[in-house]
């Protein structure tokens, strides 16, 4: 086995798992009972925190991936002009799926009172822009504006306009919420931009360790990860910095540590990127060296997320709508955002996994297909799915 095909298989095997947990967090946003669908997950009791928890891996490891595959997509002999055009591209691509077959995905609905919401692909999509320019600098220039923005961005935690001061560009940046005019809802951001495009930069950065034999990368993957786990352990200990929202001890050791690990998301924080980048990265050293029917599995799903992440919004919720009408609720009360549901309509948490495996299972053999049809055929628009 070459390195070359163990650096592609430990990339895709993460990308993969990835995948399959966020799935899990979907599946139990859409067919979840209302007390499985909280608005505050640092008030869920602890199975319900730590599904919610575990999901967030998903995003800051598949953004901090695509910046390494582009690193990597232009090692394999292509100029940089190429890799710049292919993430400008891609990049417009992806935010154009994001308000078209993503947003009526999650809705079902093509009514005018319902704002675009600008999630994960959006915000994988303006990286993949706003990277198609950094390329050009210099790779240490790369990495100084990658880290500042994951690094120094919670120093902007104290500058919080009212809703209705808070300009589009700051909204778009730095503060989760709704965009209106005139009071009439625009779009709805719930990814603000920074720090993703760091996190995308910083992939992009770590890109060439990938790049050639390393026998001692698994063992420096898994001693850099768990160096960033520590890291956010001892800034979080202390609330020394990276994240606004401070723990304290609560009236039992469960909520403790539930206090302890509720950071920051929307926009992530420097806590929460090193509470999540730190594990994927010791996975991602330890995907190195796993072999076996399940790594295989997650790798085939791995090498066609797009095509899982939009397929499997719809047959989620084509599930929820024959969920409502089997509890007696009419279509156009669950064709609608998961937290416009009924409060009669779902299942509970045990319920909500098994639904979960039985889509990943499902999704496979159609994961496995798509993945031999690109592996088969080099049209150029495979690329893009």
């Amino acid at each position: 086995m070459t390195d070359q095909k163990i650096r592609l298989t430990s990339i895709d095997m993460l990308r993969g798992l990835v995948i399959v947990i966020m799935a899990l967090d979907h599946v139990r946003d859409m067919l979840g009972a209302s007390s499985v669908r909280p608005m505050d997950f640092a008030d869920a009791d602890a199975p319900l925190f730590f599904t919610r928890w575990i999901t967030h891996l998903c995003a800051p490891t598949f953004i901090l991936l695509a910046g390494t595959s582009a690193f990597l997509y232009g090692a394999s002999g292509r100029s940089k002009a190429d890799v710049s055009r292919f993430l400008l591209t891609r990049g417009i691509w992806l935010v154009f799926v994001e308000l078209t077959l993503v947003g009526f995905g999650w809705n079902f609905n093509i009514s005018a009172n319902y704002a675009p919401v600008l999630q994960v692909i959006w915000v994988l999509g303006v990286s993949m822009i706003a990277l198609s320019g950094l390329i050009w600098l210099p790779m240490s220039l790369i990495a100084f504006i990658g880290i500042a923005m994951i690094a120094g961005h919670n120093l902007l935690d104290g500058i919080q306009p009212a809703p209705e001061q808070a300009s589009v560009i700051w909204r778009l940046l730095h503060i989760q919420g709704l965009l209106t005019v005139n009071g009439t809802p625009i779009i709805y951001v719930i990814y603000p931009l920074v720090p993703w495009i760091g996190v995308m930069a910083l992939g992009y950065v770590i890109g060439p360790y990938f790049a050639g034999a390393r026998a001692n990368r698994p063992r420096t993957l898994i001693l850099a990860g768990l160096a960033m786990t520590l890291t956010f352990v001892l800034l979080r200990y202390w609330n020394l910095y990276g994240d606004a929202n401070l723990w304290q001890v609560q009236a039992s050791a469960e909520a403790t540590i539930v206090d302890f690990l509720h950071v920051t998301k929307y926009p992530p924080s420097l806590q929460y990127l090193l509470m999540t980048l730190g594990p994927a990265i010791m996975l991602l050293g330890f995907f190195e060296r796993v072999e076996g029917a399940l790594g295989n599995a997650l790798v085939t799903i791995g090498r066609v997320p797009f095509f899982f992440y939009v397929a499997h919004l719809y047959v989620i919720h084509l599930i929820a709508l024959g969920l409502g009408l089997s509890q007696g609720m009419p279509i156009a009360q669950t064709a609608v955002v998961f937290i416009y549901y009924p409060k009669e309509f779902g299942v509970g948490l045990p319920v909500v996994y098994l639904f979960w495996l039985a889509v990943v299972l499902a999704f496979y053999p159609a994961c496995r297909w798509f993945a031999g049809v690109k592996a088969r055929r080099r049209d150029w628009w495979l690329s893009y799915l």
